[in-house]
């Protein structure tokens, strides 16, 4: 989806309340020049997420900080899908969490719900994903987005705590760590937001 239009290096408002996100996205960005000011940092209100696609959801959150703020807004919708699950938690991860964004309760639920269903079917189909919408939108509403995934497995048991949200249970393809375990460094290297942020890069950054 290019339109020729470019993001600057500059103040970019990463609209989102999970400081685990904010902290990638820093890594990610601020390398290239650009200032991350979070919502957390701005005290800006959290919009309900009514869409019903990470892309969807991710525009939503981008756009009410351009408004609120009048500068261009970088928002990450993404989560976990469950193959056995039939995409589960999916859009729906953080809710998962509970009102308190309690992950080990979370990959509780997940691994019980994986469990419950593979003995049903018989199989043992562990294989997940994550998926990142990332989203830019401009003051004057114009949205970019980028989609990316990487694919692994869950283990029944969490291990590490290095990363956040699902991290500790999400083995990528070809690696024996979990997020949990991997160094940051190595983490961003090969994850889902990696994936979108190259794309966003090569998109809006490069000339």
């Amino acid at each position: 989806m290019a339109s020729g239009r470019k993001i600057q290096p500059g103040k970019l408002i990463a609209a989102t309340h999970n400081a685990g996100k904010v902290r990638e996205l820093r890594d990610l960005l601020q390398p290239l020049g650009f200032e991350i000011v979070s919502a957390i940092d701005l005290d800006l209100p959290e919009p309900e997420e009514t869409e019903t696609t990470f892309t969807g959801n991710a525009i939503l959150k981008a756009r009410a900080a351009a408004e609120a703020t009048g500068a261009p807004a970088l928002s990450d919708d993404s989560g976990l899908s469950v193959t056995a699950l039939g995409g589960d938690p999916g859009i729906y991860s953080a809710r998962w969490a509970g009102p308190n964004r309690d992950f080990s309760e979370a990959m509780s639920k997940v691994n019980a719900e994986l469990a419950k269903k593979l003995t049903e079917s018989g199989n043992a189909d562990r294989s997940a994903k994550f998926v990142c919408a990332l989203a830019i939108v401009w003051p004057d509403g114009h949205a970019e987005v980028f989609e990316g995934e990487v694919h692994g497995t869950l283990v029944p048991e969490p291990r590490g705590d290095k990363g956040f949200g699902y991290d500790a249970i999400f083995v990528a393809t070809g690696e024996t760590e979990t997020f949990g375990e991997m160094e940051p460094a190595r983490k961003h290297a090969m994850s889902h937001r990696a994936d979108a942020f190259a794309k966003l890069q090569k998109a809006l950054m490069s000339d």
